[in-house]
């Protein structure tokens, strides 16, 4: 390896730093809702810019929070989180956040796409700062509660005030990353690298192998109920192993017969073919053309998204899983999402 590893923690860090800025976060979907709860019991002095009315807005003032339209909570902040949809991003930083940006201001994103990609560009009197942790909003919040944190990326692209990687450590420590470990990197290697883990691993490519293996056994003739076990429980209960101890601890959990098969059967499923789809959708990636694709869909009607999130949501995994997880205790209890509340 010849990149240098180093993890900033809470002891690092001035954490009072950040409670000196007055803080607008933009949206309260996941990562708003998670970031700006942990703000606010570290201290912060936090508001919302919303749509005045809307549901989120009345979640956010259950909450208790102060709430304000966008453009106004834009003039009142010090920092401005932006924390809505990538794809909405733009409209709104050029309708509601740009007009109203003062030099000496620093604007914040937890995704570097809009910036990497030319979408936004903002002001040079303006720092720009990403504080990316590296999970759901809810789970931010959940971590935090219980005294942990999110590992978490910080990256400054533009340094207009002199303090942005300070003002970066501060925010991040404020949600509970200083907790796990900060990283600093760049907008492209974050955002590159995120829709890759995206596209490849962690979303598209395990929930295509696990549809695909669920397929294969009940076509076979096995039973569902199963092949969902099989297939997509018993994931999470490996994957926590591979969290704490990498492959190694996973491969030294499970059986002798269960490693041979992983190790000999695996890059059989995995193979040279999979290998040059990775690199062909780290290319589409790299050079903007899934950007603009993913952009162009949002912005002409979302027929293809619907047509593939109703198909997904009718896949007989989804039926199954919901019957057996509503017939457990563990599918029920402590639950970190409630979407009528976060």
């Amino acid at each position: 390896m010849t990149n240098n590893l180093h993890i900033f923690l809470d002891k690092d860090i001035n954490k009072e730093l950040i409670k000196t800025k007055k803080i607008a976060v933009i949206g309260f979907g996941s990562q708003g809702y998670g970031q700006s709860m942990n703000l606010k019991d570290s201290g912060c002095d936090v508001v919302l810019g919303l749509r005045l009315g809307g549901k989120s807005d009345v979640k956010a003032k259950d909450y208790g929070f102060k709430t304000m339209s966008i453009s106004d909570a834009v003039k009142y902040a010090d920092i401005v989180q932006i924390l809505i949809p990538d794809e909405i991003q733009a409209k709104v930083y050029e309708e509601e956040i740009k007009p109203y940006l003062k030099n000496g201001q620093y604007l914040m994103f937890s995704h570097g796409f809009n910036i990497h990609f030319g979408k936004i560009i903002a002001p040079e009197g303006v720092s720009v700062i990403m504080v990316a942790p590296k999970g759901p909003g809810h789970t931010v919040r959940s971590e935090y509660q219980i005294g942990r944190g999110v590992p978490s990326l910080i990256a400054i692209y533009q340094d207009a005030a002199g303090d942005a990687k300070d003002i970066a450590l501060s925010y991040a420590s404020a949600i509970g990353a200083g907790r796990a470990g900060i990283i600093e990197t760049t907008f492209k290697e974050e955002t590159e690298t995120d829709l890759f883990g995206e596209q490849a691993v962690i979303c598209g490519g395990v929930s295509a192998l696990i549809k695909t293996g669920f397929e294969v056994l009940v076509e076979a003739g096995y039973s569902p109920y199963m092949a969902y076990f099989e297939v997509l429980h018993e994931m999470k209960l490996l994957v926590d192993l591979m969290n704490q101890g990498g492959l190694a601890d996973m491969r030294y959990s499970i059986s002798n017969t269960a490693e041979y098969g992983d190790m000999t059967r695996g890059p059989r499923v995995i193979g040279e073919q999979s290998r040059q789809a990775m690199k062909d959708l780290l290319k589409d990636i790299q050079s903007g053309s899934f950007a603009n694709e993913f952009l162009t869909e949002m912005q002409t009607g979302c027929k293809n998204f619907d047509k593939l999130r109703q198909e997904n949501a009718d896949h007989l995994i989804e039926k199954v899983g919901e019957e057996i997880r509503s017939s457990f205790v563990w599918g029920n209890n402590n639950k970190i999402i409630d979407r009528n509340r976060n």
